[in-house]
């Protein structure tokens, strides 16, 4: 008679149900979590969830005390709040976002049934899709697979739920009172008994399978070329788009430092040709030349130079053509840094990755784009001219015919509209700084820069001092340290009272090195203001960045191999960061060569591996006939009479040992094997498997898988089961006796 088999210990009704509320406690988490992702108000709405599923996950009883009143206006206020969401900011997509995380609020607030336990994995992944199209974080990956995981999970627990409710109709109306799941939950007994419930070699399995299914889409993702869909599926066009780092049109003393309290990342910029990369990169975005009472903005002229908006995925910019081949530089702007493209001047061709609407300066080598974008804009500039002069021929020819009486205005890039009290600080200023000569813009930069490095030093939090007239002038006549904005805003006013044309840049100074990933990282905290002066000599406008000495050159910048061992970075930070590089590498395509080559590489890999296994099992044969051919002698013999001999020697253990110890084995694998109650059990199971048992032993049997494998409070008393199987062991070896004596006689 063959063994009974046990079955496994299940989970009770109530523990499913407690499962069940675990997992739509943390997809509801994971779910709010893609707010991270998506440039959309929903913080206090995302706040309130959290604390709600909290509260509710470590409370699972606080539901059922909720007035039933609360129940009967959710849905009406949840729509009201909706339709009024919608009609003051006319933003859908957020509006839709925030609906959600309400109905989510819900959902934890109250006992759900098996259409609401849906309902929660639908909403969460309506906002992961969402943040999905809007985001090309390598975060948000690892987020996407964790809630595949949870909600497959989900659906798991559903089903055996389903299963163990069979016969028993679902309620037809909402769950109000706290059922008996919740008020005896204690998660640290669910988690003990899914310890012992779980079949670990399933779990294995569904892990391979699921690792398996996450590789090969990976392996896809990498080899297949991708098509981007333009504006992002359409859905950031329902976004309001704001710059987090203050490089708008108007900058207000102060915006900038504040930048460089940030230490994200704002830009990684890939270099084709390392000897490129000069020493001290300005990475420029915008140009301001209005100032009014501390604060300068981008006039209606410069502004005018953009030009109409243009729809195209590339540029043709206004550098001057070079000998050799371009280096190519590869942008990835973060989201939230500005609509205007960080650059190093004028350059050759600037490529999108797929059609922006955007706006050209080309005399101001600068690229605005229609919205500031809410995910990672990848774009790729050619033929960079890295000099420390901007040239500028159509300012040159009004500059020199200024004096002319039918000659338009230079523009506002002279202009100095202050008290008579300021101008006159100004001009006594301008003279200690010239000692009364006129020298050129190189020079007076030279003296101003070294003039306002003497009289300031750098701080991030300055103190202007009190007092009438404008902040900038009494700040520049004290002895107050002062922030990048400061001295650049003060270089420009002394430049204009000297009689020179300048103008404030704003954009980022320097980077780091990544020496994983081979690239530029700029992070916000390297937010720069510097200066441009009109060189009349020169033709065009010299950067001036009065913390730091002035290049008294129009030529080309110092670069190299020197510019990227100085700024090498292998920190712990700087792995983590070439992650991120590596994963938009791969998802931003200029064009196909990136793909084909990993196509090509797989391909390669296939057939050597392939070509390799075909060489190994060509040769194993070769060896084995000569093997065989070759002379036999005594020691040859004795070799082969000794392998032979212990192959059979294993068949015969294995034999001897049968398959049901190797079933026990793999039975118990998972459960804690330093428990001796349970050992004991096992090799009482062991010795009973050999044989066979008879009627009455089926409940000894029985009892001992209970101790083995199931749950210690459903245990028998396991010395009284251990004596029995003693009894029914011996009984058996009696009646084997009894059968070998009457079968001799």
């Amino acid at each position: 008679m063959t063994t009974p088999v046990a079955r496994r210990p299940q989970l009770s009704p109530d523990e499913l149900q407690q499962l069940k509320w675990l997992l739509g406690g943390l997809l509801t988490l994971l779910g709010v979590g893609t707010v991270l992702y998506m440039d959309i108000d929903a913080w206090v709405l995302t706040g309130l969830t959290v604390a709600a599923t909290l509260a509710t996950l470590l409370r699972p009883e606080l539901p059922g005390r909720v007035p039933r009143w609360v129940h009967a206006l959710a849905f009406p206020a949840i729509a009201a709040f909706f339709a009024g969401d919608l009609w003051l900011k006319m933003e859908l997509l957020p509006a839709m976002v925030r609906l959600d995380i309400l109905l989510l609020i819900y959902r934890n607030l109250s006992y759900r049934q098996r259409r609401d336990d849906l309902q929660i994995i639908v909403l969460g992944l309506f906002l992961v899709i969402v943040a999905g199209v809007l985001t090309v974080s390598l975060t948000f990956a690892g987020h996407l697979l964790v809630y595949t995981a949870c909600s497959l999970a989900m659906l798991l627990v559903i089903t055996l739920g389903d299963a163990a409710q069979v016969g028993k109709p679902e309620p037809a109306q909402p769950i109000r009172e706290t059922p008996s799941w919740a008020r005896h939950t204690d998660w640290r007994r669910l988690l003990r008994r899914l310890q012992e419930v779980t079949d670990w070699r399933v779990v294995g399995l569904g892990a391979a399978l699921f690792a398996g299914v996450v590789g090969v889409s990976a392996l896809l993702f990498l080899a297949i070329p991708r098509f981007q869909i333009e504006n992002s599926m359409f859905l950031d066009r329902f976004i309001t788009k704001k710059a987090k780092s203050g490089f708008t049109d108007v900058i207000r003393f102060g915006d900038v430092s504040e930048i460089q309290l940030d230490t994200s990342i704002a830009l990684s910029v890939d270099v084709s040709d390392q000897s490129q990369i000069p020493v001290t990169p300005y990475w420029r975005m915008l140009v301001l030349d209005d100032y009014s009472n501390g604060t300068f903005r981008l006039s209606g002229g410069l502004r005018a130079q953009f030009g109409s908006e243009r729809t195209n995925s590339f540029q043709t910019g206004q550098a001057r053509p070079r000998l050799g081949e371009k280096a190519v530089w590869t942008f990835y702007l973060e989201s939230g840094v500005s609509r205007y493209l960080p650059l190093l001047g004028h350059f050759d061709m600037l490529r999108f990755r797929e059609s922006q609407n955007y706006r050209f300066a080309g005399a101001l080598a600068l690229v605005s784009l229609r919205e500031e974008p809410v995910s990672m804009t990848a774009y790729r500039v050619e033929g960079f001219d890295l000099t420390t002069l901007l040239p500028d021929p159509v300012f040159a020819e009004r500059w020199r015919r200024r004096h002319e009486p039918d000659q338009k205005p230079v523009g506002l890039q002279t202009r100095l509209i202050l008290r008579d009290s300021d101008h006159g600080v100004l001009r006594r200023t301008v003279s200690e700084i010239t000692g009364g000569e006129s020298p050129g813009a190189a020079e007076f930069a030279r003296r101003a820069g070294e003039w306002l490095r003497r009289q300031h030093s750098y701080s991030l939090t300055p103190a202007i001092p009190g007092g009438d007239g404008d902040p900038l002038i009494r700040w520049l006549v004290s002895r107050e340290a002062g922030h990048c904005e400061l001295h650049a805003g003060s270089f420009v006013l002394l430049a204009r009272a000297a009689g020179f044309a300048a103008r404030v840049v704003t954009g980022f100074r320097g980077g780091s090195w990544n020496g994983y990933s081979n690239n530029f990282t700029i992070r916000n905290s390297e937010a720069h203001a510097w200066a441009e002066i009109f060189d009349e000599r020169a033709g065009g406008w010299l950067r001036v960045d009065p913390l730091a000495p002035v290049v008294a050159t129009t030529g080309e910048e110092p670069r190299g191999e020197a510019a990227v061992a100085a700024r090498l970075d292998r920190s712990w930070a700087a792995r983590f960061d070439s992650l991120r590089v590596f994963w938009y590498r791969r998802i931003v395509n200029f064009d196909q060569r990136s793909q084909a080559e990993t196509l090509k590489a797989v391909k390669e890999a296939t057939q050597n591996t392939g070509r390799r296994l075909r060489v190994a099992l060509e040769g194993a044969v070769d060896n084995l006939k000569v093997w065989l051919t070759s002379p036999w002698d005594e020691v040859r013999l004795v070799r082969v009479a000794a392998f032979v001999i212990g192959v059979g020697a294993l068949g015969w253990f294995l034999k001897s040992v049968g398959p049901g110890w190797w079933r026990l084995r793999l039975r118990g694998f998972g459960h804690r094997r330093d428990d001796p109650v349970r050992r004991e059990a096992g090799r009482w199971l062991s010795r009973l498997a050999n044989g066979e048992a008879a009627e009455e032993e089926a409940g000894v049997i029985a009892d001992l898988q209970r101790v083995r494998f199931g749950a210690r409070p459903t245990w028998p008393e396991p010395a009284r089961v251990f004596q029995r199987a003693h009894q029914a062991l011996r009984s058996r070896r009696r009646r084997a006796v009894s059968r070998t004596g009457s079968g001799s006689g």
